[in-house]
Parts: C-alpha cells; sequence; structure tokens
C-alpha cells in the first residue's frame, strides 16, 4: 500500500467535502457548494491530507490566523476538520498528520496552535490543553436584567466589518485567546454562524461603545455576541435585550467564564453551565517566550530561571531554556546544551500553554504536581505573567 502526505488543492475539494460531511454528520445544500468553493479558495489555510493508494483517507486544515495575549498580537494556526474515513482509523494517520502540521506551523512562524476538541484526552496527548472555557447563561425572562435609562443610542445597524471590527478588536486585545478578525472572518464566518439582528450603543458623543449579535425564534432570545466597551454601554444593552419580553420565554448567551452577571442581577439564581471549550498548544516555546509579554517588575531587578520543557511530539521544544525577564516584561531566552545548576521549574508544553495563556496560575499546577519545582521559583515566575480573562468569542 502507497502512503502519502499532500497539501490538498481544488483538484481534491469533493473528497475532502465527502470526507467532511461524513465525519461531522452534515449535508452542505447544493446552493452553498458554491460559496464553499469560494471559502476554500480564498480563505488563508494549509490543508493536508494523506493518500492511501490514491484514496483520500485522512484529512485536516490548518487556518491561518492571530490571537491576542497580554494585548499582543501572536500568529496562531487553527487547527480544524480533523477527520479520517472508518476503515482508516486507529492506524496512526491522524497522529502522522498532526506532527505534520506543528513542523510546518514552526516553518510559517505560527508559534501557538488552537483546536476545538472532539476528545480532550486525545488531544492532550500530542501536546494540546485546554486554555479556555465557556458559561452559558439561560435566563428566564423573569429573571433579566432590571431595564434602566441610559443617556445614549441604540441603532439597529447591518453587519458592519468597518463599525464593528473596531470594537471587537479592542475588546479582544482585553482578553487572552481572542483572534484576530480580518474581514474575510467576519464575511464567511461571522456573517453565516451569527445571524440575526445586530445593535449598536453609542454615547452621547455619537462613539459606539458596543454591540450585540442576537436572534429570536421560538419565543427564545439567543445572543450571538456581546461586546462592550464601558459599563454604560454593557447596562444600555441589556437593557435593551430586556425590552424583549413579551416575545420570549428565555435568553440564552455564551461568556466568559469569570462573567460577573449573576452577581449583578436582583435574583442571581439563574442556569449557569461551565464547560472546557478551546485548547492551545505553543507550537515553538523558544520564539513565543521571547515574544510573550511578561509583567513588568516593581523594581530594576531581572527575574531569572532555567524551564524544562518535556514535548515528545516537538523534538525542538525538548530541553532547558534560560529565561530572563527585564524590569519592562521583555524576555531573554536562551536555549542551554548541557546540564545546570540554576534553579528549574519542569514543565510539560501543554501545562506551559495553561500558564502563559493565563488560564491556570503556575501555583495551581504546582500544587497538582502538573509542574516541579521549588515554590518560591514558582511564585517568582507567576508574578510575572499577567492575570488575563482567557475567552474566545468564536469557532472553527
Amino acid at each position: 500500500m502507497t502512503k502519502d502526505t499532500r497539501l490538498l488543492t481544488m483538484e481534491q475539494f469533493e473528497d475532502m467535502i465527502e470526507l467532511s460531511q461524513f465525519a461531522f454528520q452534515y449535508e452542505i445544500p447544493a446552493a452553498k457548494l458554491a460559496e464553499s468553493r469560494e471559502r476554500f479558495e480564498h480563505e488563508e489555510t494549509d490543508r493536508w491530507g494523506i493518500f492511501l493508494d490514491g484514496k483520500l483517507a485522512a484529512q485536516l486544515a490548518v487556518l491561518d490566523l492571530h490571537t491576542y495575549i497580554n494585548g499582543k498580537r501572536f500568529a496562531m494556526g487553527g487547527v480544524a476538520g480533523v477527520s479520517t474515513w472508518p476503515e482508516y482509523r486507529r492506524q496512526g494517520l491522524v497522529a502522522e498528520l498532526l506532527q505534520h502540521s506543528l513542523e510546518q506551523m514552526k516553518e510559517k512562524g505560527q508559534t501557538l496552535s488552537f483546536l476545538h476538541p472532539f476528545s480532550i484526552g486525545f488531544y492532550r496527548k500530542f501536546g494540546w490543553e485546554v486554555y479556555t472555557d465557556l458559561k452559558t447563561y439561560r435566563i428566564d425572562t423573569s429573571l433579566l436584567p432590571a431595564r434602566t435609562p441610559y443617556s445614549g443610542t441604540i441603532k439597529r445597524v447591518e453587519l458592519n466589518y468597518g463599525l464593528l471590527n473596531p470594537l471587537y478588536n479592542a475588546y479582544a486585545k482585553r482578553v487572552n485567546g481572542a483572534l484576530d478578525r480580518a474581514e474575510a472572518w467576519w464575511n464567511y464566518r461571522i456573517a453565516s454562524r451569527k445571524k440575526g439582528q445586530t445593535v449598536v450603543f453609542f454615547d452621547t458623543t455619537g462613539v459606539a461603545q458596543g454591540y450585540v449579535i442576537y436572534e429570536v425564534k421560538n419565543r427564545e432570545l439567543f445572543v450571538h455576541e456581546f461586546i462592550d466597551l464601558t459599563e454604560e454601554a454593557r447596562s444600555a444593552l441589556w437593557s435593551f435585550l430586556a425590552q424583549h419580553d413579551s416575545m420570549i420565554d428565555r435568553l440564552e448567551i455564551k461568556v466568559a467564564a469569570d462573567d460577573g452577571l449573576a452577581y449583578l442581577l436582583a435574583n442571581p439564581r439563574i442556569k449557569q453551565e461551565i464547560e472546557p471549550y478551546f485548547m492551545a498548544r505553543i507550537v515553538d516555546a523558544e520564539s513565543f517566550l521571547r515574544e510573550y509579554p511578561f509583567e513588568a517588575g516593581s523594581d530594576e531587578a531581572e527575574t531569572g530561571f532555567v524551564l524544562d520543557i518535556q514535548d515528545e511530539h516537538a523534538p525542538w521544544n525538548e530541553g532547558l531554556l534560560q529565561v530572563r525577564i527585564a524590569a519592562d516584561g521583555s524576555a531573554n531566552v536562551q536555549r542551554l546544551s548541557g546540564e545546570t545548576n540554576g534553579e528549574q521549574i519542569r514543565t510539560g508544553i501543554g501545562a506551559l500553554a495553561a500558564m502563559l495563556t493565563g488560564y491556570k496560575r503556575p501555583t495551581e499546577l504546582l500544587r497538582y504536581g502538573q509542574i516541579q519545582g521549588q515554590s518560591h521559583l514558582v511564585e517568582k515566575l507567576e508574578s510575572r505573567i499577567p492575570a488575563r480573562t482567557t475567552f474566545l468569542p468564536d469557532f472553527f
């Protein structure tokens, strides 16, 4: 049996779509096929397939994306569409594709990778780790936030990239792990996945400060996206949503795990559900650490330590890295070729991603045994990692 790994092109479009529809149990209507072809041609994505005797057996896509960590933009490979025909499963084909994709992402300078897992345990074996949760509120109409007066104006608008993206982008820089959305992302992904109505809140000076994308059907209101840059915008947009009380029985919204809406309600006994959402992986630890914006120090002293990194699927990450964090938060990173007597923190690549995305604090991981090192050194590292909410209001 012959086996080869290839970059998929338009010549394999039908084969790719056939496998995707089977694996993910959906069907693209004939009227939507042209749109899928257009997205295939124009989206910045590398699609890889393994062929056995000339037949496509397994595939995945790596989307060329960018994300924000501590307010800084990072190149990120978004892994999606991982699928295999049943007769070829459990033969290590997905493992080969993941390994290949890591090598390709490193070559392209994508220091991070995100994916939505079908199985968290499966992808943990390859170095991805949960980096963000989603909290879902299901609020009965009687428990919605109180309607309060506001001074600005709410206007219904079209899904306008020029108006909405600056608001979204300002919000995205405040959290870790949100995408820097390109215009094509709005046109292809947001427009198709977040249908319904869009309203924008303008303050009294006419400056837009927030928006909501939502949909009403079967007496339920689904908030697809809620972006607020000020408390005034948050309060006004919730007041607007509460105006739908006569036509709905319930409102549903997905928010960051640390969202504090319930605390602000007169009756906070609403239904809340938190579940793991996306996973992250550091593709190139040395490059990522050099770019990473650490917390500025309280004095001019340098914070130094050695990271002993384990990463069996990306051997270029394995080994000892000397990290010196300057007072301004910039890092000098050097690879050590031999053993060192310096203070070390031993970590797998997944735990390192959980730390540096802000999903888990180093002292918590030390307590769980997920990392090893002297407590005073781990505390020193933690003092230089900004405390940030992780949130991804997208799917791929």
